[in-house]
């Protein structure tokens, strides 16, 4: 499958792109400077478990706490400032990045991914629009203050989610880490009471947070596009609306 790497500034921002020859879905990753090293690793492995052509668009995400936070969490950063910037990195998604990728290749289904607090925006930003088909969130920091308040007052608009989460990392002495596990099976169980246990998953992965992130992220994106790629869309994409929520 021939492959191109495009590096971009797309209205401000640094963006990583892989495309394939007509592509059937779109992957987001919001992409931080230390994912760079791993990032044709990622592709690879995604790559030798579909046979689904796609486009990869990876944000650049200079201030990993600053942007991709949903909201303040002292546990996070003692930042006030903290918390006020995920609608930010999300509007320029909506009204940046997805015009830009919609425009060069189609409209496509879009799966929003990403790994730790990457992946806990991905599942927050699921709650925030109804542009994401899938979410891919790996070792997502749900453990960050009132998630499960939050989970359970907003319902998603994605169709299928994909969790999971190392084996050790509930097992650390920060308390608050150490809320990780029991949240997330909460999250599984909760997703399968709303959007059916047929369309979300979680995997247990071997080791701690930083266990081979970039193929788990991988595995992530792969359950996705495998979920898409044998499912009708709920709604045309000419229909939905592409913008965000309050």
């Amino acid at each position: 499958m021939q492959r191109m790497k495009t590096l971009l500034n797309i209205a401000g921002k640094k963006c990583i792109i892989y495309a394939d020859e007509q592509p059937q879905v779109i992957l987001i990753q919001p992409l931080g400077e230390h994912e760079q090293t791993t990032l044709e690793a990622e592709i690879d492995a995604i790559h030798a478990a579909v046979q689904t052509p796609f486009v990869f668009a990876g944000l650049e995400i200079s201030d990993w706490e600053k942007e991709l936070t949903p909201w303040h969490d002292p546990n996070i950063s003692t930042s006030e400032e903290i918390g006020s910037h995920s609608f930010e990195t999300l509007d320029y998604i909506i009204a940046r990045l997805m015009p830009y990728l919609f425009a060069h290749y189609a409209t496509l289904p879009v799966v929003l991914g990403g790994y730790s607090l990457a992946g806990l925006f991905a599942r927050w930003a699921a709650c925030k629009t109804e542009c994401f088909d899938a979410v891919a969130a790996a070792s997502p920091s749900l453990w960050i203050t009132g998630w499960k308040g939050f989970s359970d007052a907003h319902e998603i608009c994605a169709r299928y989610v994909y969790l999971s989460l190392g084996d050790r990392e509930e097992f650390t002495r920060n308390k608050a880490l150490a809320q990780v596990g029991d949240t997330i099976r909460w999250e599984y169980e909760h997703l399968q009471r709303t959007i059916g246990p047929d369309h979300c998953t979680l995997v247990w992965e071997k080791g701690g947070h930083f266990a081979n992130p970039h193929i788990r992220l991988a595995r992530a994106f792969v359950w996705c596009i495998q979920s898409l790629t044998y499912s009708l869309p709920s709604k045309k994409l000419s229909e939905r609306k592409y913008d965000r929520k309050t």
